[in-house]
């Protein structure tokens, strides 16, 4: 098994709730990680339908044959055991239960209601770099590591990702998004991801999205939110600083995973991504990608923002942390020249953030400091 940076995190809040939950998308690993990292706890899959059933139709029973505690896979399925669960760990202070699950809008309303104060939340995604690796690592491209992604099955079993994204994708049609009842036509919502992936790096626009899906906005805006529920896609909102009024107020939006992003717009091969037309908004996604998952994998919540005013001036991306406003810009290319640190060059006139806080991300190996910010390769950014 590859290391999760997760892991410790894990181990962390063991210590403090009763209750550990572990969201991400399908496929991420989360079920590998915690029967590696908790061996001795039973485990039961609530996808299995006789678990469900005994879950659903006698749950104090159901939570009284784990008296040490369990693991808890795709507890979504069978919410109202939350509201049990809460007086079993409520009675004993030394149970441990720990929930996994792939669909965050029915896992959070859930949480919240019936387990606030008793839980500690962490996300697992798909690999992030740092997480491969060296005799991986040196095999892949950066170009490879877009078209590939991240999910474990593609590295633990050498599964090819022509075969991965197809079946994963079919996988969450008919498992998760057959069960809402605001997606009728599984069809037309396929259709819909597919015109989200054209949209990767850009400005939500719903009306244009809703024209296009054939779809009232309403719709439009009811299947994002399932999206990015499910962790497959990601909104960078936009930051409101007053530098400036006559700013963008939509978010941009992202997928958590650019192997899948690439076959949902048709790309077959790191040779087609590199000379693709969406070959930057994919590097973008990526390398933003990189650093969300740093942050995600250590149980801390991204501060993450993008700024733009009604000029086309914009910055890719503004973290908030450590009392800071760091400032960063991705490039997809391979070559160092100084208009790359234009764009950085007039935020820092505009809103004074200093060039120690500026950085340009790239897939150049070359790194250093320049008068606006630093020039760092990709594959060692730790911004």
């Amino acid at each position: 098994m590859i290391t999760r940076q997760l892991m410790p995190q894990v181990g962390e809040l063991m210590k403090y709730f009763p209750i550990v939950y572990v969201g991400g998308p399908r496929q991420s690993g989360k079920t590998t990680l915690l029967r590696h990292l908790l061996p001795n706890l039973p485990y039961a899959n609530l996808e299995n339908p006789d678990t469900q059933l005994f879950a659903q139709q006698d749950p104090r029973r159901f939570l009284a044959s784990f008296p040490q505690g369990a693991i808890l896979d795709e507890a979504q399925r069978v919410p109202h055991l939350f509201s049990y669960l809460q007086g079993v760990v409520d009675g004993n202070r030394d149970l441990r239960f720990v929930l996994s699950g792939s669909q965050n809008f029915l896992m959070m309303e859930k949480i919240t209601q019936s387990l606030a104060g008793r839980v500690g939340i962490l996300n697992l995604l798909p690999f992030s770099w740092n997480e491969l690796p060296e005799e991986i690592q040196h095999t892949l491209s950066s170009e490879q590591w877009a078209f590939q992604g991240g999910y474990p099955v593609i590295y633990d079993k050498s599964a090819p990702p022509s075969l991965v994204y197809p079946n994963y994708l079919d996988t969450y049609l008919q498992r998760d998004v057959r069960l809402l009842q605001n997606v009728g036509d599984l069809a037309q919502f396929n259709r819909f991801v597919r015109l989200c992936a054209g949209r990767v790096g850009q400005l939500l626009n719903l009306s244009t999205l809703s024209k296009d899906a054939d779809v009232s906005v309403n719709t439009v805006k009811s299947w994002l939110s399932i999206l990015e529920a499910s962790y497959l896609v990601y909104f960078l909102q936009p930051y409101f600083n007053n530098f400036n009024k006559r700013l963008i107020k939509s978010p941009k939006m992202y997928f958590t995973d650019t192997g899948l992003l690439c076959y949902l717009l048709g790309i077959t091969s790191a040779e087609q991504l590199s000379t693709h037309y969406y070959f930057g908004n994919i590097i973008e996604n990526m390398l933003l990608m990189e650093l969300y998952k740093s942050r995600v994998h250590q149980g801390i919540r991204p501060q993450f923002w993008f700024w733009r005013d009604s000029n086309g001036n914009e910055v890719d991306l503004l973290i908030e942390e450590d009392g800071a406003l760091k400032s960063v810009e991705f490039k997809a290319s391979q070559t160092f020249n100084t208009r790359l640190f234009s764009g950085l060059a007039w935020w820092q006139q505009t809103s004074g953030v200093p060039p120690d806080y500026c950085a340009v991300i790239y897939l150049g190996e070359q790194e250093f400091e320049t008068a606006h910010g630093w020039l760092l390769y990709w594959k060692n950014a730790k911004t």
